[in-house]
């Protein structure tokens, strides 16, 4: 039977409860398709900084280039200054092992209630590509003056051809192998023009080897306003770290809310981190009020990164019979705890 070595973080608030749902979910489909996943679990988290003043220690770092995937709960603790853990877990994880492509599917499953008027599946099914490495997110700058009136304070956007290629090359590799095979470049060339002349050069240059790719420009803010509008023109968009992080976030409530909405940091040729995009939310800790199918479909897309597309494509079907449920039942809500949810979900691998 084939095994594999999977890293797993619960991380905080919310985020063991939805990640023992994945797992349960998971470890079924392993079960079903003659695989076996391997779990070792990390105490990573707000908890553990609290008690120790460790974020991400060297040595638990460099144990996680030995795993085939990390699988992570969620990261944030009412306890702890904003940024001490997203910036020493997410981040640091991310640029140490070189998670290049932050891949976010904006996708609308039947029976989930839409904020968009007159938009339904049909409509919203597309995939965005996010730079995870450079940007406004690599630390650049620094402060003059600091606490006066006189304060000066800059930021700056790391953009390299290194980046900017490998990533648009996934991009149109991603967009080749699509029914559509559209590939929507998204940016600001018309006020960041360093950047995003940079972006838009490789972009048009790298158009020739993909023939068979339809592409276009938009930029970001025109971007949110057709998200809205017409979602169904999209179908792979590709974008820089931080406008990739804000489009991605208008994406979700689109597709049903952060509670669905799943993402996976991936390295190609390395270890790849997959995770739910919705936040620890730490005043649902032990409620059993979480939805873990954001959890669940980020175990879905680690299955498929695993080559395990059978097994993938089993949980997906599964959610997706679920789903509909959970609408019915809930009024807006669930309709069923945490762990009921899972165990329909497993139920029906």
């Amino acid at each position: 039977m084939k095994s594999y070595k999977i890293a797993l973080i619960p991380g905080d608030g919310i985020g063991p409860e939805v990640v023992k749902e994945g797992k349960k979910v998971l470890d079924t489909a392993g079960k079903k398709y003659d695989f076996r996943l391997d779990w070792h679990s990390y105490d990573l988290g707000g908890e553990r900084y609290l008690k120790t003043g460790e974020v991400m220690p060297d040595s638990v770092l460099e144990e996680l280039k030995g795993f085939q995937a990390i699988y992570l709960g969620a990261i944030g603790h009412p306890q702890v200054k904003p940024g001490i853990l997203e910036k020493g877990i997410l981040l640091k994880t991310r640029f140490v092992l070189d998670q290049y492509i932050n891949l976010r599917p904006i996708k609308l499953y039947p029976g989930v209630e839409c904020p968009l008027k007159d938009k339904g599946p049909e409509h919203i099914d597309y995939i965005v590509v996010r730079e995870n490495t450079e940007g406004l997110y690599t630390g650049g700058g620094g402060l003059l003056r600091e606490g006066t009136e006189n304060e000066v304070a800059i930021q700056e956007s790391v953009n390299t051809y290194l980046g900017v290629e490998r990533c648009l090359r996934y991009a149109f590799e991603l967009a080749s192998r699509r029914k559509r095979k559209k590939l929507t470049l998204c940016g600001k060339t018309n006020v960041l023009t360093y950047a995003f002349g940079l972006w838009e050069r490789v972009f048009r240059k790298m158009a020739a080897d993909y023939p068979e790719v339809e592409t276009d420009y938009t930029h970001v803010d025109a971007t949110c306003m057709w998200m809205v509008k017409s979602p169904e023109w999209f179908d792979v968009i590709v974008t820089d770290n931080m406008f990739g992080d804000i489009i991605t976030d208008l994406g979700a409530i689109t597709q049903g809310g952060l509670g669905i909405a799943a993402g996976g940091n991936i390295n190609p040729q390395g270890v790849s981190m997959f995770e739910p995009i919705g936040g620890s939310a730490p005043k649902y800790t032990g409620l059993g009020k979480a939805n873990p199918v954001a959890g669940i479909l980020a175990g879905q897309m680690m299955l498929a990164e695993l080559g395990e597309d059978t097994a993938a494509q089993a949980v997906e079907d599964a959610v997706m019979k679920i789903l509909p449920v959970m609408s019915s039942q809930s009024a807006g809500r669930m309709g069923m705890t945490t762990s009921q949810v899972g165990d329909r979900i497993a139920a029906e691998i």
